[in-house]
C-alpha cells in the first residue's frame, strides 16, 4: 500500500499552521476529497475517509482494494464550515465518513444536489438542519461562501422529475478565490459554457478515465482534465479520483503531459498533501 504524503498528526499540524498564518491552502485527501482552508471559511470537498466500500464489495467481482492509506479519521477534521456531495455515490456520499464530520463539526453545512434530498436523508438520517440544497445554474451563499451548482454527466446529465441534476460540480468563491471542483463528469456540451464566466482559478478535476469494463460510471481520462481546465482558463488543475481503488485508478502522466501541451499550470498533489493557493 502507499503511504500518504502525510497523514493524522502531521497533517493536522499542518491544518493548523495554515489557519495560524491566515494562507490560502488546499490538501488533497483521496479519491475527490479536497480541504480548503482561507480566512473566509473552510470548505471539505466530497470526502471519503472510510473502508466502507472495501468491506461492500469485498467478496464480489468488484473489490475495492485500498492501494493508498488513509490520511485521517474523520471524527479527527474540526473547524469544519462547509461539507459537500456533488452526487450519490458512496465515495462521495459515505455515512461511514460524513456522520463522524458532522458530529465533530456540528455548527457545519452540508451543500447537497436538490435531486438527492430524500436519498441523503435515507443514508444519513436526521440531518435536515445541515442540509443546504442546489441545483444547476442556481448559487446559494453558505458560511459567506457562493456555491454555484454545474451540471455533471456522470456518465449523463441525469434529471429527476422536476428537472434537477442528480450529478453536480461546484464553484466556490470564497477567499478572494474561485474554485471548481468537478465532482464525477465526463465532457458534455453545457459543462464549458457554464464554467468559462466565473473565470476559475483551481479547477480540481478527475482523471480516472471511463472504462466500461470496470463496471462503473467513468469520468474525464487525464487529457480531457487537460483539456477542460485549459478550455475555461483555470488558473491551476489539481487532478483526483485516482490512487485509491486499484480496479479504477490512472496514473497522472497523460493529465501531466496534456497540461504541458497545451500551457496549463497544474499541480499533482499526492494524498494528504497541501499547496498554498
Amino acid at each position: 500500500m502507499k503511504p500518504a504524503f502525510q497523514k493524522d498528526d502531521a497533517l493536522l499540524a499542518d491544518i493548523a499552521r495554515a489557519r495560524a498564518e491566515g494562507r490560502v491552502r488546499l490538501w488533497w485527501l483521496g479519491q475527490s476529497g479536497f480541504l480548503l482552508h482561507t480566512p473566509a471559511g473552510t470548505v471539505l470537498f466530497d470526502p471519503y475517509l472510510s473502508d466502507s466500500l472495501t468491506k461492500k464489495y469485498a467478496t464480489t467481482d468488484k473489490p475495492h482494494t485500498r492501494i493508498t492509506e488513509r490520511v485521517i479519521a474523520p471524527e479527527r477534521l474540526t473547524g469544519i464550515d462547509v461539507i459537500t456531495s456533488s452526487h450519490n455515490h458512496t465515495d462521495h456520499l459515505d455515512a461511514d465518513t460524513l456522520l463522524p464530520l458532522l458530529a465533530a463539526n456540528p455548527k457545519a453545512k452540508m451543500v447537497i444536489p436538490r435531486a438527492n434530498r430524500v436519498f441523503v436523508l435515507n443514508r444519513l438520517g436526521k440531518i435536515e438542519s445541515a442540509i443546504v440544497e442546489v441545483d444547476a445554474g442556481e448559487c446559494v451563499t453558505v458560511a459567506g461562501m457562493e456555491f454555484h451548482g454545474i451540471p455533471a454527466a456522470h456518465n449523463t446529465v441525469e434529471r429527476d422529475e422536476q428537472g434537477c441534476c442528480r450529478f453536480l460540480g461546484y464553484v466556490v468563491r470564497v477567499g478572494g478565490k474561485t474554485i471548481y471542483h468537478s465532482g464525477d463528469t465526463l465532457m458534455h456540451n453545457g459543462l464549458i459554457p457554464a464554467l468559462r464566466p466565473f473565470r476559475v482559478d483551481i479547477a480540481l478535476v478527475p482523471i480516472n478515465g471511463n472504462k466500461p469494463e470496470r463496471k462503473v460510471f467513468g469520468n474525464l481520462d487525464g487529457r480531457e482534465a487537460a483539456e477542460l481546465a485549459h478550455a475555461i482558463g483555470a488558473r491551476l488543475a489539481v487532478p483526483h479520483h485516482f490512487d485509491l481503488f486499484a480496479f479504477n485508478t490512472e496514473s497522472p502522466d497523460a493529465f501531466e503531459a496534456a497540461c504541458q501541451r497545451l500551457g496549463q499550470p497544474f499541480r499533482t498533489l499526492q494524498n494528504g498533501e497541501g499547496v498554498d493557493l
